[in-house]
């Protein structure tokens, strides 16, 4: 393809910090840029870069502005807005973040071999006066988390999108903190919060679209290209003519949360659409970026792929010639758990099931590694390579359950909704026990007893869109008379967690399951190796794996009958279900459950 300005040589130099005291904006196609601040209009000065500027008044922290492009058309907010306090169309507000409230000093933790733990912020916990959750009333809620074990809270996606409720993943506002939330300074006060508890915060961000309400980036700039097409429309410009302003735009994003907020790690939502075809590709020049503001800040900082390509290259560095990457979402080991457990075995999780392909998927973190995908009718995926100098099994974040894997069901049902708590159990301890870093999904710890559905607030054009599509999906699964409206506020609402139900029958049982087994992780260092040479997993029959750590093993057993394996007692660590130890036939399990052992 022709050379454009996204080839040049930008690893060397990291996007630089933003300067929160003067009023700019990137409009190369503009020749004329007003910008209206607290209602008073001013004519910008246009640079030969394409940038336009407005040197003789200075950005005062409280300041709402606005732009409007030639004379012509609506006042836009800052493509780089920190803040949006009455939403995605109206005025930004200028923030300074050094003066966002901080009180400790945080050096940062690895989060390799951690465990995680994914939260919505707006159902998290109940907000004021029973509606949508906030950053500050997550917080009332972080002790619980240091109690169960947790070392980092992964968020989903706080970038400022249209309405007070929704998933995040129609963000447009990629630098503001969404204002229903409490915005910018609670987000501080949140991180802050996390850190004097000893949590890492990791933020879930959206690069490869934007949603559809409230995206004023086109007006401003080439920051979307016809060159691609992606599930959302056409592809955000990483390599098309003008690109290298919209990759330092992201870049920009990154370093605003990572660190002027303070954050630990990002999660990159669905790379695999980031379509990128320069000699350095955008995930490569974000890894090189942030190595440098690990040096800068002096803290781990921590990068997580969501990437449907199975590609081990994807956490392979960039001096190896990968994507640089820290971790990966391992999808392949949440289908072999999931339909191994559950049954299921359409769509997606048509090629998972056995007892086969789950210990292949405990070992190799891959099922898909070249060979045929029954779902996506074609070769696809590479092989993890256990003795690869470049990455292991940490590498690999794996999970009984994300928003994804739940919300994307038609009623936002959980694994556990009438399933036998047996199988829930050795879902869990499969994942947390196994070789992988383990994520929690918010209430999974206690075997919650509400949905996460999706749910939107869209305006009165978008969201009866959003709602048909949403039934017309389902209606070709079958489900038309089972899902949820998104834009019901019901929806949202029945999806808060009510955590007064830890303490009732079953909830609690199962909270204390969760805390055991992630104190058995922590406490046996063969349990936190990353080595894949070093794991085993035995299929013992359809119904029965057995996956060996060192000298733990974790029998899981999903069938109705008996279970013996006629070997030798061993010493009990853990167990879920009904299990019996004999000296001749050794360890019984009657019915579905899990047992860990040590030898």
């Amino acid at each position: 393809m022709t050379p454009t300005d996204s080839d040049r040589a930008r690893q060397e130099s990291p996007v630089a910090p933003r300067r929160h005291d003067r009023y700019e904006v990137w409009a190369p196609s503009a020749s004329r840029v007003q910008i209206r601040i607290d209602g008073a209009e001013h004519e910008m000065q246009a640079q030969t870069d394409g940038w336009h500027r407005l040197p003789e008044v200075p950005a005062r922290p409280g300041a709402r502005y606005a732009f409007r492009l030639d004379g012509d058309g609506p006042w836009a907010p800052d493509p780089r807005s920190l803040s949006q306090p009455d939403g995605v169309h109206a005025d930004s507000e200028v923030i300074d973040p050094a003066a966002l409230p901080r009180q400790g000093a945080w050096s940062g933790r690895s989060l390799r071999g951690a465990v995680l733990y994914e939260m919505h912020v707006g159902t998290f916990t109940p907000g004021p006066d029973g509606t949508g959750g906030t950053f500050d009333s997550a917080i009332e809620r972080l002790d619980e988390l240091v109690d169960l074990g947790v070392d980092a809270v992964e968020l989903m996606p706080i970038a400022a999108f249209p309405g007070d409720r929704g998933w995040g993943y129609d963000g447009v506002g990629l630098y503001a903190a969404h204002a229903a939330y409490g915005g910018p300074e609670a987000l501080a006060r949140f991180v802050d919060a996390a850190h004097t508890r000893g949590l890492a915060v990791v933020l879930d961000v959206v690069h490869n679209h934007l949603g559809p309400a409230g995206n004023y980036l086109g007006m401003f700039g080439p920051y979307f290209t016809d060159h691609y097409e992606t599930p959302w429309g056409s592809a955000v410009n990483l390599d098309q003519p003008g690109s290298g302003e919209v990759r330092d735009f992201l870049l920009g994003s990154v370093r605003h949360w990572l660190v002027d907020m303070g954050l630990d790690g990002l999660r990159l939502d669905a790379v695999h659409e980031l379509r990128d075809s320069s000699e350095h590709h955008f995930l490569a020049e974000l890894a090189d970026a942030v190595t440098a503001w690990e040096a800068q800040t002096g803290r781990e900082l921590t990068l997580i792929a969501e990437s449907d390509r199975n590609q081990p290259a994807t956490v392979t560095p960039t001096a190896a010639g990968g994507l640089g990457m820290d971790m990966q979402w391992a999808d392949d080991v949440h289908h072999g758990v999931h339909a191994w457990i559950t049954g299921e075995q359409q769509g997606y999780y048509t090629d998972f099931g056995s007892s086969e392909v789950l210990a292949g998927v405990l070992t190799g973190m891959f099922h898909h590694t070249g060979g045929w995908s029954t779902f996506r009718d074609r070769e696809w995926g590479a092989p993890v390579d256990p003795a690869s100098p470049h990455y292991d099994a940490h590498s690999f974040v794996t999970f009984v359950q994300d928003h994804d894997q739940v919300g994307n069901r038609a009623r936002g049902d959980r694994i556990h909704h009438g399933l036998d708590p047996a199988l829930h159990a050795a879902a869990a301890a499969l994942v947390l026990l196994g070789p992988g870093t383990p994520m929690l999904f918010q209430g999974e710890e206690w075997a919650a007893s509400t949905p996460f559905a999706y749910f939107t607030d869209h305006d009165d054009e978008l969201g009866p869109l959003v709602s048909a599509g949403r039934a017309e999906e389902f209606a070709a699964m079958g489900w038309a008379d089972q899902v949820f409206d998104p834009q019901d506020r019901e929806s949202f609402t029945r999806s808060m967690l009510r955590w007064e139900e830890r303490t009732e029958d079953g909830h609690a049982q199962m909270l204390d399951w969760y805390r055991t087994l992630i104190a058995l992780r922590r406490e046996h260092a063969e349990l936190r190796d990353p080595d894949l040479r070093t794991v085993e997993a035995q299929v013992l029959s359809p119904d029965a794996v057995l996956l060996r750590r060192g000298s733990i093993e974790v029998l899981a057993h999903r069938g109705d009958g008996g279970l013996e394996t006629g070997s030798a007692p061993r010493e009990v660590l853990a167990a879920f279900g009904q299990v019996g130890v004999d000296e001749q036939a050794g360890l019984h399990l009657d019915g579905p459950g899990v047992v860990v052992t040590r030898g």
